[in-house]
């Protein structure tokens, strides 16, 4: 996950210093959240970092009313956390309120379609959804859309009516991914993918360029390799992807099954923010910490700990404050009837990035940062 961070990164981090409140309302479950994005085109040339570093500027709301607006998550995971944080600077800056609502893993997609409806009906000003399964939610969606100003962020819902998806590229991201695991054994060997859940375009796609990157294929964000089998290739072998559909207890579960199964097993790959700390945990009980090699998706504390220790190679990071923050100011500002906030493809980039231990002290001082209490 990329971070709106300071120039020597390339990242960009300036606030507009609204003193104004934001009033933040979180689902029951809880407020922290999960990862999450989409079959957007490429990155194109317009990202939300800008081209010029240039300090945010909020808009003015029209006469005397303040947008109120709400935050999606698709579950609940560190990931979420500092997308909410990232949501309530664009509160205070843009001068709107904001309601950060985060579904429970239990029945998660009749959660968020119960979250929608009662925001819907509340009266919301506009919403921005991370969808579980956006296959089955176009019907929500497009009643979400067709009475409120509707966006997806983390992970997009293209058949959907919504108007733009703030996020990354997924399948470029997960070659990253690959590319992580092809550093950390070289010589080659098998690998076990762990992910929350696949009906999240995002986790296809994540898990698809993974794969494509570590059999050498051409890209091509449309294959999809069916999990449950072995998938071989010249160097590497997929072994299998297990799934755990955010029940934390099956996260760790299925790494340990993994361990006992493969003796031989080269690498581990999480592709969602929790994956990796269970996957650390199992590890180190069964005293196979450096033994088995760890690549993670997102930037979990635990995960970022394991980097600086030596015992997870690397990481690739988004940066859900960013999608948090983009996702308020482009929802209050059309809110307020201003439609240049729209990309021209619908789809605004924010670049996903690799982190190792070369740069992870460096990237995880400015995670504190962000995530800080205001």
């Amino acid at each position: 996950m990329l971070l709106r961070s300071f120039r020597s990164t390339g990242w960009l981090f300036l606030f507009a210093g609204l003193a104004l409140s934001a009033f933040v309302g979180c689902d029951s479950s809880g407020g922290s959240g999960g990862s999450g994005a989409s079959s957007a085109p490429p990155p194109g040339p317009e990202s939300s970092a800008g081209p010029s570093g240039a300090a945010p500027t909020a808009t003015k709301p029209a006469g005397d009313k303040k947008p109120r607006v709400a935050y999606v998550t698709n579950g609940i995971a560190s990931f979420w956390t500092i997308a909410q944080k990232g949501a309530e600077a664009a509160g205070r800056d843009h001068n709107c309120d904001v309601e950060v609502k985060m579904p429970t893993a239990d029945s998660a997609v009749a959660n968020q379609k119960r979250i929608l409806e009662q925001l819907v009906s509340g009266g919301i000003d506009g919403v921005a959804v991370s969808p579980i399964d956006p296959d089955n939610q176009t019907e929500i969606l497009n009643t979400v859309a067709a009475q409120t100003k509707l966006i997806t962020h983390d992970a997009d819902a293209p058949e959907s009516k919504r108007l733009a998806y703030i996020g990354m590229d997924n399948y470029r991201a997960g070659r990253m991914c690959g590319q992580l695991v092809k550093e950390a054994m070289p010589e080659g060997g098998s690998i076990m993918i762990f992910v929350g859940r696949l009906e999240q375009l995002n986790a296809r796609l994540r898990r698809q360029g993974l794969i494509d990157e570590l059999l050498d294929r051409s890209e091509d964000s449309s294959r999809y390799d069916e999990p449950g089998k072995e998938i071989k290739g010249e160097k590497y072998v997929i072994l299998d992807t297990r799934t755990d559909n955010f029940d934390f207890a099956a996260a760790k579960a299925q790494p340990e099954a993994a361990i006992a199964k493969y003796p031989d097993l080269g690498c581990m790959v999480g592709l969602f923010a929790y994956n990796p700390p269970y996957m650390l945990e199992a590890l180190r009980e069964a005293n196979k910490l450096g033994k088995i090699k760890v690549v993670a998706f997102d930037e979990d504390d635990k995960t970022l700990q394991a980097i600086e220790d030596g015992h997870c190679y690397g990481t690739v990071v988004q940066n859900p404050y960013e999608y948090g923050y983009q996702s308020v100011k482009m929802l209050q500002a059309l809110a307020r009837g201003d439609q240049s906030v729209l990309p021209k493809d619908g789809f605004m980039n924010i670049d996903a990035r690799k982190i190792v231990k070369s740069n992870v002290t460096e990237f995880w001082t400015e995670l504190k940062r962000l995530t800080a209490d205001k």
